[in-house]
């Protein structure tokens, strides 16, 4: 046999799985997540962050592969009914929001996602009223981390997260 004829076989090293985060994914703060609607090439990020719990803000049901993934991971889900709204006074529901915020606040929950369809305007919402009640940010504060992941159609938001008190 001649040298030439001689090729090297690659070793079989495995690939490492490319870790891609949902959409507009960011941490909000240790241990609480915000993105939008996670797809299955998102699961093996979302696996190293050892969930808990996934809160979820949207009118549609929740995807059958993300319920199975969750399952398997022993995820509890939160579902919390949340229309893609024009008039967010009328729409949004602070009752709804003091009931997330009380998921958030429970360190038993951790770590969390919240996430709604692309992780914009609901879920800036939720975290809005959070940094208000919870953090004691100040409105532009609050303005500036809505708007950098909401862009600029988000007043209604803002007002609704400015006028919102625990007391709902």
């Amino acid at each position: 046999m001649d040298l030439n004829d001689y090729e090297e076989e690659e070793p079989l090293i495995p690939r490492p799985v490319p870790l891609v985060p949902p959409l507009s994914f960011a941490m909000v703060s240790p241990g609480l997540y915000r993105s939008g609607h996670p797809l299955e090439i998102n699961f093996p990020m979302l696996e190293n962050l050892h969930l808990r719990t996934i809160v979820y803000l949207a009118d549609q049901e929740y995807a059958e592969e993300n319920i199975a993934w969750c399952a398997q991971h022993n995820i509890q889900i939160y579902h919390f009914r949340m229309r893609n709204v024009r008039d967010p006074s009328r729409d949004y529901k602070p009752a709804l929001i003091v009931s997330a915020l009380k998921i958030v606040e429970d360190r038993r929950n951790f770590p969390i996602l919240l996430h709604s369809n692309k992780g914009k305007h609901r879920v800036g919402v939720l975290v809005g009223c959070m940094r208000k009640v919870h953090d004691g940010w100040s409105m532009p504060a609050i303005h500036a981390e809505y708007d950098r992941f909401s862009g600029e159609k988000g007043e209604a938001d803002l007002e609704f997260i400015q006028g919102f008190e625990l007391e709902a």
